[in-house]
């Protein structure tokens, strides 16, 4: 295996300058599709049965179809203490919040790492896309941080996750290129602060509702190689660790893409909005333009629609995700119970994770 991986190809800087491409290209209005909705499913679960390849694209609606929900109730439950004494209103917006000190910094981190990554989906979505999917060739490119895909079964060498992984941390010096497990210490972390585990082994607040809004000081969390600071690994600027799982990822994206670029291919896009369209959305119309035979399917809450460039080659569903795909496995006509057998292979034949565990 090549073990110099700027001699991979880059399927995340070819995305992105796809989506450049698109940006200059469709300049002449919007549409919401052409067809009644009851048609565009039926049409989608036809393009989902005879596609060649399904390429995936997720971004953060998916996850909220499946009820991971940054704000409202779930969000008191969980950070009322924070609620009350910064006036933080959702979960988001708390990760850019200037706390006092790193104790309570990290607590809150450790709160948000946990119910957002390692607590499984109260909603099947994930699951029920999966089985969507069984016996397709596919690859999944995504936005979100939250690892679900692999939790519900996905093939990890058939993921990339763009933007890095709730449940990695990276060290504040640049010269460290390496990302870190964090469950562990999330674990501690959660105890540590007074949650309790319930009888399903999910951390919960206690009864009382009593829980520190604060880590003890030795449990903040160092890097293993040199003791300094550490970061999430998240991508917010150009500090973040594209480490070598994201590398090969990103790798065999490009190369399922180039193997496919000429055949049936189904682009589906689920839950992405305008924060990054660039990264999926974008490229999607630009390759679906480039090729004739190929499909642009968007599936989104009141966000559903294409370029009218490629309103003929495109299915628009406004709706929750959630239910549009149960609608989807309605009736599937039985498949075999594997995927299909053309591995994910990076382009120097080697079928190594581009995602960790």
């Amino acid at each position: 295996m090549k073990q110099n991986y700027c001699e991979l190809p880059n399927g995340y800087l070819e995305s992105i300058n796809r989506g450049i491409q698109a940006v200059r290209n469709f300049r002449g209005g919007i549409s919401m599709g052409g067809f009644p909705r009851e048609e565009a499913v039926a049409k989608l679960k036809n393009e989902i049965e005879t596609a060649d390849a399904i390429v995936v694209g997720a971004g953060a609606g998916l996850s909220a179809a499946a009820g991971f929900i940054y704000n409202g109730e779930r969000f008191e439950k969980y950070f009322g203490d924070f609620v009350e004494k910064f006036g933080i209103r959702d979960m988001y917006s708390g990760g850019f919040y200037p706390f006092p000190d790193a104790e309570i910094r990290w607590a809150w981190w450790a709160r948000l790492i946990y119910y957002n990554r390692y607590v499984p989906a109260p909603k099947s979505v994930y699951k029920d896309l999966l089985s969507l999917l069984q016996g397709k060739d596919y690859f999944v490119i995504t936005t979100n941080v939250d690892h679900q895909f692999q939790t519900a079964g996905f093939d990890k060498k058939r993921l990339f996750y763009t933007q890095g992984d709730y449940g990695l941390f990276q060290s504040v010096n640049p010269k460290i290129r390496k990302t870190y497990d964090n469950e562990e210490w999330v674990m501690e972390a959660m105890a540590a602060q007074g949650f309790i585990r319930d009888s399903e082994n999910v951390f919960q607040p206690p009864q009382d509702g009593t829980l520190l809004m604060r880590i003890p000081a030795e449990l903040i969390p160092r890097c293993p190689d040199d003791g300094s600071s550490v970061t999430m690994n998240l991508r917010s600027d150009d500090t973040f660790v594209e480490d070598e799982g994201w590398k090969r990822a990103s790798a065999a994206y490009a190369d399922f893409l180039r193997r496919h670029e000429n055949l049936h291919v189904l682009y589906l896009e689920i839950g992405i909005g305008m924060n990054t369209p660039v990264i999926c959305k974008y490229p999607f119309w630009q390759m679906t333009n480039d090729n004739p035979k190929a499909v642009y399917a968007c599936l989104n809450f009141n966000e559903a629609y294409c370029p009218v460039q490629i309103e003929k080659q495109s299915i628009c569903i406004d709706g929750d995700s959630a239910e549009v795909i149960k609608r989807l496995l309605c009736d599937r006509p039985a498949e075999s119970s594997g995927i299909a057998d053309s591995a994910v292979k990076t382009p120097n034949g080697s079928d190594e994770s581009g995602n960790r565990l």
